[in-house]
């Protein structure tokens, strides 16, 4: 496509072709309400020729983004009902979210957290970071941090150390747990300086990535990958399931073999939460189960996800095969029902 810089608006999607003549007055609606941008190596991925191309459809602007259905909440899985104070999100005993930035380096047309994130939010610094740690450091059940946002990895370096040094020193913390996507659609971003701030000899450090078609490994996303794991630092996936993208067995096992492949064990597969105006992304539960179904034996057991819902309104994140169903209902931890047909 030839673009060099990160397109953030629906007149330099209409500029680079990724967008059909005749639809920038719409999407224009679309990016008012929610931010966009798309990397120079996503952009390249497209196949113009294509209106399902996998690529496009996750991060192109779509109309459909304005149709909000019943159900839908700008906070789909409770982070604000477990905010304690800004920044962490403590669902769990043993563990709490970070939120360090609210921007990105690619936005998601699916993403859960569409109407917190976006360019010039304030990120986590300052007294907001000091009262963050302080609510872990005072806090011994907590043994992991997870740093998320946004995406971390658009912190320089600088950053990323500093974070890395101040979770360290909190004596019962044990694990720093990096999410990102920037690996795969940003993937000059990991360099040497960045992996190196991401260690410490004291803690555990993982990093889960976030990818959610095989297309996404590029020569690129595969170099970024290696740098991280050849540093030490395990890597676990984070993949959505999502209705015309990745919701066929071919394409599940494509994208769970790239993993695989680059040493990044398959952990999780999101039932797609029900953020505004994403319904044209949602499968349902049913449809779900019937492709984890298809995996098994297809693929190996290495490259199987688990596969999870995170029950509206903050009650949980639960694995949702078959064996943790009850007559269409989702078991939470404390065994209660809930019902949830997609």
């Amino acid at each position: 496509m030839g673009a060099m810089t990160t397109l953030r608006t629906v007149q330099d999607l209409t500029a680079a072709g990724a967008i059909p003549p005749g639809s920038a007055a719409a999407l224009k609606a679309v990016a008012r309400r929610y931010a966009v941008a798309v990397t120079p190596e996503l952009a390249a991925l497209i196949d113009q020729s294509d209106p399902q191309d996998p690529i496009r459809l996750q991060f192109i602007p779509d109309p459909r983004e304005l149709i909000e259905t019943p159900g839908e909440s700008a906070d789909p899985i409770g982070d604000e009902k477990f905010s304690p104070v800004p920044g962490v999100v403590h669902r769990y005993p043993d563990r709490v979210l970070l939120k360090v930035t609210h921007a990105c380096p690619v936005y998601c047309r699916f993403c859960f957290r569409r109407e917190m994130v976006g360019p010039g939010g304030d990120g986590l610094t300052g007294t907001a970071l000091d009262q963050a740690i302080d609510y872990i450091a005072a806090r011994p059940q907590i043994i992991e941090v997870i740093l998320t946002g946004g995406d971390p990895f658009i912190l320089s370096p600088r950053r990323i150390a500093e974070l890395t040094r101040r979770l360290a020193a909190i004596p019962h913390v044990q694990v720093l747990r990096w999410h990102t996507r920037v690996p795969v659609v940003d993937p000059t971003r990991v360099t040497a300086d960045l992996v190196a701030a991401l260690k410490t000899p004291e803690k555990a450090v993982y990093v889960g990535l976030h990818a959610n078609h095989a297309r996404e490994f590029t020569g690129e996303a595969r170099a970024a990958i290696a740098r991280i794991v050849d540093a030490g630092i395990p890597m676990v996936s984070q993949t959505v399931l999502l209705k015309g993208i990745n919701d066929t067995p071919d394409a599940m096992s494509a994208l769970m073999r790239c993993f695989v492949a680059n040493r990044v064990k398959p952990y999780y597969l999101h039932h797609a939460d029900r953020a505004p105006g994403t319904a044209h992304f949602r499968t349902t539960v049913a449809e779900g189960q019937a492709l984890m179904r298809a995996l098994r034996g297809k693929i190996s057991g290495l490259a199987q996800p688990t596969y999870i819902l995170d029950i509206p309104g903050g009650v949980a994140k639960v694995p949702i095969g078959p064996a943790y169903l009850a007559h269409e209902s989702v078991l939470d931890p404390d065994g209660n029902a809930h019902d949830f047909k997609g």
